[in-house]
């Protein structure tokens, strides 16, 4: 069994979902929302490594997912968001963890099977996926997709591993 944790990064709120991989078996252990406090960036960005690290700390994933991020017409949105997404990458790293990274489109395609799906459709096919799975919101059902979609493509133990074993 792999632990995977997935995470959707934001200055504001950032996703989290933890699953844990049987073979192509995905099962929910945790989700939730880092969300961060201080009055400047420097303070939210601390306050995100803190609370993201305390999260990998307790679930202790052996994994980790990332989505990348896409740019807006608001270049300093966007600079902002890669900050966000730095913590995201380096705190798994930090505890010597392997971080995927997914863009948007695949993590919906793996998930809803159409690259351009909405935040409605991931959440009802996570949903369906991670039956019984209490979602914080939908910061977390999308760390819950990544997860997911990592699980599909790498060697987690999903898709690509039944995919390999068919082959042999």
């Amino acid at each position: 069994m792999i632990r995977v944790i997935g995470i959707d990064p934001g200055l504001r709120n950032l996703g989290w979902g933890v699953i844990d991989v049987a073979g192509s078996r995905v099962s929910h252990v945790a989700n939730g929302t880092c969300i961060s406090t201080g009055d400047d960036l420097a303070q939210r960005l601390l306050s995100l490594h803190t609370q993201l690290s305390n999260v990998i700390s307790e679930f202790a994933p052996h994994q980790a997912a990332v989505e990348q991020t896409f740019v807006n017409k608001d270049g300093s949105a966007t600079l902002k968001l890669g900050q966000a997404r730095g913590i995201a990458m380096l705190v798994p790293a930090q505890a010597g963890i392997t971080v995927g990274e997914y863009a948007p489109n695949t993590v919906k395609k793996a998930v809803v099977g159409v690259g351009h799906a909405d935040k409605t459709q991931v959440l009802h096919m996570v949903r369906m996926q991670l039956p019984g799975a209490e979602i914080a919101g939908p910061d977390a059902a999308d760390a819950l997709a990544i997860a997911i979609c990592h699980a599909h493509h790498s060697g987690a133990g999903g898709l690509s591993a039944a995919i390999e074993r068919a082959r042999a």
